[in-house]
C-alpha cells in the first residue's frame, strides 16, 4: 500500500480517545512501534535506544534504517514483533487481531488513532508516562504547544484566505482528489497556519472532492502536500498545471496554487510544528516571526 493510501486510511477512520492496556507500570525496555508518529515522538524525548522494531513505513529519523521492520497498519507481522520480545508494542486501535495476539502473550500494547492537532502532544505526554519519561515528554509537548501558539499569534488579525487543502490525487490530472475535512489534525494545522479551510462545515478528516465541489467552493489558495514515494519521483513544479481546467477558481486564476513536500505533513509527531510553519509562510509570506 502507499503512503498515499495509507494517508486516506488514517484519515477516513473513526476517532476514538487513546487508551493503553491494564497490567504492568513497568517502564518498557523494548518496544515495537507499529506508529511512525509514535517512533519520531520516541526519538525526540531521547528514548529511541529502547525501540526494537518499526513498521514498514518508517523514515525518521535515519537512526530507524537501522531497526527491525514488522509491517504496518494492515500487513503486522505477528511472528516477527513476538521473535523480539518486546514488553510494549504500540499500535492502531483498528488492529484488533494483533491485540488478540499479544493477550495471548501476555504483551503489553499502547492503542493509537489519528485524531486533532491537540491529541498528538496527549499522546506524547501519555506515551512518555507509560514508559517513566514523563518529565522529557511533558517538556517537548510543551515547547510543540508553545511554538504553535506562537505562529498563531504572529498572525493574529491577518486576513485568513480560504484554503484547499489537497493530501492526495492521482498524479498529472484532478481525479481521486482528497482533502482535508473540518476536522483532524490536517484541519487543525491549517487553522493554526492563518487559513480558513473551505470544507470547515464538513466534520470529517477526509473528503473526497469532485471538481464541481471545487468550484463552488471557490477556495483563494490550494495547497497540495507531497509525500512518500511520489514525492521524491515527480516534477512537483509540473504539478500545478493540472489546475489550469478550473480557471475560474480564484486560486487558479491568481497563481495562488503551492505544492510543498514533505512526510512531516502526514505523520502527526514531533514534526507538525515545522509543517505547520511551512503552511504559515506559505499563506502568509513574511508574517511569522
Amino acid at each position: 500500500m502507499s503512503m498515499q493510501a495509507r494517508c486516506r486510511v488514517w484519515l477516513s477512520a473513526a476517532a476514538v480517545v487513546v487508551v493503553t492496556t491494564t497490567g504492568s507500570t513497568a517502564p518498557a525496555q523494548r518496544i515495537v512501534s507499529l506508529i511512525p508518529a509514535v517512533t519520531e515522538m520516541l526519538f525526540a524525548i531521547g528514548d529511541g535506544p529502547r525501540i526494537v522494531g518499526v513498521s514498514s513505513y518508517d523514515q525518521f529519523p535515519p537512526e530507524v534504517s537501522r531497526l527491525v521492520r514488522v509491517g504496518g497498519l494492515l500487513d503486522p507481522d505477528v511472528e516477527r514483533i513476538l521473535s523480539l520480545r518486546p514488553d510494549l508494542v504500540v499500535l492502531y486501535n483498528t488492529q484488533v487481531e494483533l491485540k488478540q495476539r499479544l493477550d495471548r502473550a501476555g504483551i503489553e500494547y499502547y492503542s493509537y488513532e489519528h485524531r486533532a492537532l491537540p491529541d498528538i502532544t496527549t499522546t506524547l505526554r501519555t506515551i512518555g508516562a507509560r514508559i517513566g519519561s514523563a518529565t522529557r515528554a511533558n517538556a517537548a509537548a510543551d515547547g510543540m504547544e508553545g511554538a504553535i501558539a506562537a505562529i498563531r499569534k504572529s498572525l493574529s488579525g491577518v486576513p485568513r484566505p480560504r484554503t484547499l487543502l489537497v493530501f492526495e490525487r492521482d498524479r498529472s490530472s484532478l481525479r481521486n482528489v482528497y482533502a482535508s475535512g473540518g476536522y483532524g489534525f490536517l484541519h487543525d494545522m491549517l487553522e493554526a497556519a492563518g487559513g480558513t479551510n473551505v470544507f470547515a462545515d464538513v466534520r470529517r478528516q477526509s473528503v473526497e472532492v469532485s471538481t464541481e465541489m471545487m468550484l463552488a467552493r471557490k477556495p483563494d489558495v490550494i495547497i497540495e502536500l507531497w509525500y512518500g514515494d511520489l514525492a521524491r519521483e515527480l516534477d512537483l513544479s509540473r504539478q500545478t498545471q493540472a489546475w489550469n481546467i478550473l480557471g475560474s477558481v480564484p486560486a487558479v486564476r491568481n497563481h495562488r496554487v503551492y505544492e510543498l513536500a514533505g512526510d512531516e505533513f502526514v505523520v502527526p509527531g514531533p514534526r507538525v510544528v515545522a509543517a505547520t510553519r511551512r503552511l504559515a509562510e506559505t499563506l502568509h509570506p513574511g508574517k511569522i516571526k
